[in-house]
């Protein structure tokens, strides 16, 4: 048996379709064909809107879900960071219904996909019901580094943990350049070798003056953190530069947020042999910094450019659709279908997912949307 789909119009993954295409899935959602509409025969469910894949959720910090609304918006990154910190601890069950929660509302959404970033076990025992693909990234930190060892071994005890169950989509990452002491990304180099790696990358103009003079708002941080890195010397570049050859064991690299990185910092990017995807995760940075990364820029260099909603701390939503709604607000002239693009099949490969994910090729499951004025989505499949 099989299930037929018309609509307005239909996105593949990759290109826009006009309302001549039918979608032909199988009864249990795998991609059988897009044929003519001519040639489709009978039970056609005709539909208003547009037919798309399932979204991918490139990045997101699930373990937060209870801190939706404790912060309040435009902090900036190192007063959010601080707040993150110093409220994150809640009671136990909390956490998890508010885990539980968030994920039903990523399903309702149209989500299909999460990249989850992990700095506890709290989410494993949702993630095990498998109502959502996940690639799990096991997050390291420490910018002191006398406490390398320390940090490397919690994050190892995570990182198995999660592997027991997830083998093949979970590893381990830094969490950013300015709390990854030089210590603490040797201890993490034979665990990057072909994996996917993420880290947050340049949120913050304060990131890049760090690295550039050792000056800016991150020292306040680490005063108020009583954090030392006394053989921390800024390197007088911006901090993708600084870092970006520690991730070049990696198979595919995700770099998150990307706020202000400038052609400089792109241009060492594209030289590299590894694969590299930019996420956006616009809403969130206008809940912290009231900033948007240069999307023109980005789109002007062919990248391969995906979309992630970040936490509920930051965020009043977890919803790939409303991020391409902010993305369109502020970029009106990107064509919905790079959009669509970004929220699917790139989100997909940069998982390593594309082979069941991101768009309507025979074979794939990829979760059947219905979008209808870019507002409302109905699950089909």
């Amino acid at each position: 048996m099989y299930h037929k789909f018309k609509a307005s119009q239909l996105f593949t993954g990759t290109e826009m379709l006009d309302n001549h295409f039918v979608l032909v899935t199988k009864n249990d959602g795998v991609i059988e064909a897009i044929v003519r509409a001519d040639e489709a025969g009978e039970d056609v469910q005709e539909l208003n809107g547009i037919l798309c894949p399932g979204f991918i959720n490139t990045h997101c910090h699930l373990e937060l879900s209870h801190m939706k609304g404790l912060i309040p918006e435009h902090t900036g990154l190192v007063d959010f960071v601080l707040q993150v910190v110093t409220q994150r601890h809640f009671p136990e069950d909390e956490i998890l219904d508010a885990i539980a929660k968030a994920e039903s509302d990523m399903l309702a959404a149209g989500i299909v996909a999460v990249g989850d970033i992990c700095n506890n076990i709290l989410t494993l025992t949702q993630k095990k019901l498998h109502r959502l693909h996940y690639h799990n990234f096991m997050e390291a930190s420490g910018w002191n580094p006398l406490i390398a060892d320390i940090r490397m071994e919690k994050s190892l005890e995570h990182y198995h943990a999660f592997q027991q169950a997830f083998p093949e989509h979970t590893s381990l990452s830094p969490h950013a350049p300015y709390s990854v002491s030089d210590e603490l990304w040797s201890l993490m180099q034979p665990y990057f070798l072909q994996q996917i790696l993420t880290i947050h990358n340049q949120e913050s103009t304060a990131e890049n003056e760090l690295f550039q003079n050792g000056t800016g708002d991150f020292i306040r941080l680490y005063e108020a953190m009583h954090i030392s890195n006394p053989a921390f010397k800024a390197p007088g570049t911006n901090s993708l530069p600084a870092f970006f050859q520690q991730m070049q064991k990696g198979n595919q690299v995700i770099l998150v947020h990307n706020t202000f990185t400038n052609q400089e910092d792109i241009d060492l990017v594209l030289k590299s042999e590894v694969a590299v995807s930019f996420c956006l995760c616009p809403n969130a940075n206008l809940y912290i910094e009231n900033s948007l990364p240069p999307v023109d820029l980005l789109l002007q260099n062919k990248l391969n450019i995906c979309i992630g909603t970040d936490s509920l701390a930051s965020n009043h939503q977890l919803s790939v659709l409303e991020e391409i709604k902010t993305l369109q607000l502020h970029f009106p002239h990107v064509p919905l279908a790079l959009l669509l693009q970004a929220a699917t099949l790139n989100g997909a490969k940069a998982l390593g997912m594309d082979d069941v994910l991101g768009s309507f090729e025979k074979g794939k499951k990829p979760g059947v949307l219905l979008l209808e004025n870019t507002a409302i989505i109905t699950r089909l499949i």
